[in-house]
């Protein structure tokens, strides 16, 4: 079968990696008789600052027909966050309806956790975090602007079916691991939007029975992914929530540089986004240092939403004996000084 991928490189380091790290998933794909043809589009922040806009206005019909798409990156120093977010990642995955953002946090062997006494496989968890609304819907504004009385009002926003599809999800995922799920909320103060969740969880639970669930606070887990790490199995959590606890995920289990991430849209109506966690990295941009493995993770977990497991398979086996592999080139953020093409061709050769 042969697929069709859209490419956005993006931004910062977005686009090295994204370059680096082709070479490997072809080798992949060749070496599991899978073909694939990609399409680059140069959208982004420099597309941002030239013509005012991070994709054109047809920017979603345009991916609409193909089978997944892949993101490197979104963010400039001179262009405003919110602008970037909303103007390229936020704008698809809302279009398409992609509601499950899904992101695995494991701990590989000879990797350095900061945490003390953790070592190959102890940390292995995966955050499910709704991916279309709650604290980042676009419901607000701001009112009186220069004046004293200048007000800011940004409001949180939970629909049943982007609740009910990311707790879904979650439970479906824990019913295959190990039956265990985690709902992080702030029920106590936030008394509408939060505890509407609960009720969904409840709710779903039904169908689940065989699963355990665990509510805890997002301070509480905060503190226990540190405290207890090896505990969590399944999590499932809010946009802003699933989005901080990621990050922490990422830092315990070596470096945001091995994180990889999807954007899924659980109908299938819609192609789903697959991109690392890294973000564009500016202060790092054209040093040739950043680490691919988060982008090679990527498409291993896009591979495997196509149902191409092989493939997936051959992607993470050669991650796994690079990083166990105390001779293996790796990047500076996992403690060694190999460069980005150097790491790439390493994983390329293994997979040839």
């Amino acid at each position: 079968m042969s697929y069709e991928i859209a490419v956005i490189p993006g931004d910062g380091i977005g686009s090295e990696v994204v370059e680096c790290s082709m070479p490997v998933v072809e080798a992949a794909a060749n070496a599991c008789g899978v073909s694939f043809e990609t399409t680059l589009y140069d959208w982004g922040s420099e597309r941002y600052l030239e013509k005012g806009m991070m994709m054109p206005d047809d920017g979603l019909d345009e991916l609409r027909e193909y089978d997944a798409i892949f993101l490197g990156a979104v963010g400039h120093p001179d262009v405003p966050d919110h602008v970037t977010l909303r103007g390229l990642r936020l704008e698809i995955t809302k279009g398409f309806k992609q509601h499950v953002c899904k992101r695995p946090t494991y701990l590989f062997e000879g990797v350095t956790s900061p945490l003390r006494n953790y070592a190959d496989g102890d940390i292995d968890f995966v955050v499910y975090r709704q991916n279309t609304e709650g604290e980042y819907a676009d419901v607000g504004g701001r009112e009186y602007q220069g004046f004293e009385n200048e007000v800011a009002i940004q409001s949180a926003l939970y629909t049943r079916e982007g609740t009910e599809s990311i707790v879904r999800a979650a439970f479906a995922a824990a019913a295959e691991r190990e039956g265990r799920l985690t709902s992080i909320t702030k029920s106590n103060a936030q008394a509408h939007g939060m505890v509407f969740w609960d009720d969904i969880v409840t709710e779903v639970h039904r169908d689940y029975p065989e699963v355990d669930v665990e509510r805890l606070l997002v301070d509480a887990a905060s503190m226990d992914f540190v405290r207890r790490p090896e505990e969590f199995d399944v999590i499932v959590a809010s946009n802003l929530f699933g989005d901080i606890l990621t990050d922490l995920g990422a830092g315990i289990s070596g470096s945001m540089g091995l994180a990889p991430s999807t954007n899924i849209d659980p109908t299938g109506e819609y192609p789903s986004m697959f991109e690392p966690v890294h973000g564009s990295a500016f202060d790092i941009m054209g040093e040739g240092i950043a680490n691919p493995i988060g982008t090679v993770l990527s498409w291993e977990l896009l591979w495997d939403h196509l149902d191409e497991q092989a493939v997936a398979r051959a992607l993470r086996t050669a991650v796994a004996n690079q990083l166990a592999e105390t001779s293996a080139p790796r990047t500076p953020d996992i403690g060694g000084d190999s460069g980005t093409e150097q790491v790439a061709n390493d994983l390329r050769a293994r997979i040839e």
